[in-house]
């Protein structure tokens, strides 16, 4: 349709001619209401935007922890992977223990063959500094 004929027609039904896909040949538009459309567009947005838990949630533990202690912390992983977060599992070693890397290591595959079935490995484990540090992403049902 013509562009003139069209942005007529709009104006006889008291709405406007929004510009929907300009980039394609030949450019496509529709008559509607654009307030009404910004409106909805933003209820929209911020509907998606509810529906998302992006929040990394920190777990910290030495590398000589006990086992009971080891599953109070995969629970609380658990916790925050039913809520859709991810989590940044944070082992740090103190003084001696430094010489002892493998033991962090060690718990870090521990921990990933705990939560294997639950979550998947975003960032592997790795040894910055004092901490050895790796990221879990909850895998989706």
């Amino acid at each position: 349709m013509n562009t003139k004929d069209a942005i007529e027609m709009a104006q006889d039904m008291g709405l406007d001619l929004v510009l929907i896909a300009p980039n394609v040949k030949p450019p496509v538009a529709k008559i509607l209401d654009y307030g009404k459309f910004k409106y909805e567009e933003k209820k929209r947005k911020k509907k998606a935007k509810k529906k998302t838990h992006g929040e990394v949630k920190d777990i910290s533990m030495r590398p000589n922890i006990s086992d009971n202690d080891l599953n109070v912390k995969l629970k609380k992983i658990r916790e925050f992977f039913e809520h859709g977060s991810k989590v940044k599992v944070r082992i740090f070693f103190r003084g001696r223990e430094m010489v002892h890397t493998e033991r962090g290591f060690e718990l870090a595959d521990r921990i990933i063959k705990e939560l294997e079935g639950e979550s998947q490995v975003e960032v592997k484990p790795k040894l910055e500094g004092r901490n050895l540090t790796f990221m879990l992403r909850p895998t989706k049902k």
